[in-house]
């Protein structure tokens, strides 16, 4: 076990059953009514896009198994929560959703900082809890219920680091990282990562406003010590202004960003200006795979742009949530984590499966953009 129920847990549930109030129902005792999947994201305010991705990815899969008959015979329904990309807000759902003895299991939430602040919640109360979008190295460790279907973000920089020095053959590098909780822990791994290898040397870190429209200042700080390449520790958001504007004043500095910006908006946004722009990612849309070309084809359907690799994470979390509930044969909380943490699900973002902490390993793939498309990056090395 992660880790064990608190002492103030299990006063509280003590005083309730002495005063004749017993504890939430259990999804296990409720009838043959639907089962409900929280999907918890921001649907309004600066990230309110990512939110409606992941909801809308949530809802094909679901779709999928409603159209063969659900899950034990019983229809499948997403319950949608609007956190605003507020940890305050996430732990007020939080608490919503585990009154909720009909919702089986939660997909959120966005930053690593949000999921975080709710996560306690949902692990005390035994309610299932899978990111698809936390990186922070900490978060699957709250609790035996906390579940990341998304890379750590340290992995992500170890293909970083590999594309810098066998690929790129550059050797002084910057970082521009957005000042949020996941920004600066992010960013001090990447800080981390160039000062530990005696390859590399680190000329500048620049923490900037989430939604800034001028990095000039750190552009200018980071081309004056010789950067040769600059990873951007941010969203597409960030990567698509900051490569238009480091570019007018170096049109030669390689830039690389994090599988967070893998969106088609990157190129919508960016242009001509994130030509070249290399990132690792553990989807890719332009996959052969026939699954793959299925959900790019639903989802661009309905979105009208092909799925990021976090959307196709959200996609493949609540399936892999219900393929648990499948197998299991209910939806009795204990053994129904215990089932998840023993599935090997064939997703369309590969075969995943979480490790003992609640992780999910993933393979990646590097990609560039090349011509206005996103590409295969042939790589000097093999992909981490």
């Amino acid at each position: 076990m992660k880790k064990i129920v608190s002492l103030t847990l299990v006063m509280v549930l003590a005083i309730s059953l002495l005063s004749g109030c017993a504890p939430s129902k259990s999804a296990s005792t409720s009838e043959n009514g639907p089962l409900k999947v929280a999907v918890a994201f921001p649907m309004t305010g600066d990230n309110a896009e990512y939110g409606k991705s992941f909801l809308l990815a949530a809802q094909l899969k679901v779709d999928e198994w409603n159209e063969k008959g659900g899950v034990l015979g019983r229809k499948i329904e997403i319950a949608t929560f609007d956190d605003k990309n507020s940890g305050e807000e996430a732990a007020t759902i939080a608490q919503k959703i585990v009154s909720d003895p009909s919702i089986i299991g939660v997909l959120g939430h966005f930053a690593s900082g949000v999921s975080m602040a709710a996560a306690p919640t949902y692990d005390e109360n035994k309610y299932i809890e899978i990111s698809n979008t936390a990186s922070h190295p900490d978060y699957s460790s709250i609790g035996d219920y906390i579940f990341r279907n998304n890379s750590v973000i340290n992995s992500e920089f170890e293909v970083i680091e590999d594309v810098l020095i066998n690929d790129l053959k550059v050797s002084k590098v910057g970082i521009v990282a957005i000042k949020t909780d996941w920004g600066t822990t992010a960013g001090q791994i990447a800080e981390d990562m160039i000062s530990n290898n005696s390859s590399l040397e680190l000329v500048g870190r620049e923490d900037v406003l989430e939604g800034s429209d001028d990095y000039s200042l750190a552009i200018t700080k980071l081309k004056d010590a010789g950067a040769e390449a600059v990873i951007s520790v941010g969203m597409y958001s960030l990567l698509a202004p900051l490569a238009k504007q480091y570019k007018e004043v170096d049109p030669d500095i390689k830039i690389l960003g994090l599988s967070n910006a893998y969106a088609q908006q990157l190129i919508e946004l960016g242009g001509e200006a994130v030509e070249g722009v290399i990132f690792p990612v553990s989807f890719y849309a332009d996959a052969e795979d026939s699954s793959v070309r299925k959900f790019v084809e639903a989802y661009t359907k309905e979105f009208g742009s092909e799925p990021s690799a976090l959307a196709a994470q959200a996609y493949d979390s609540v399936g892999m949530l219900l393929e648990a509930v499948e197998q299991n044969g209910s939806v009795e909380r204990e053994s129904l984590r215990d089932t998840l943490n023993a599935i090997t699900y064939p997703g369309v973002t590969g075969e995943t499966k979480f490790d003992e902490i609640g992780d999910a390993a993933k393979v990646y793939t590097k990609l560039i953009v090349q011509d206005g498309k996103f590409v295969r990056y042939e790589s000097k090395t093999a992909t981490k």
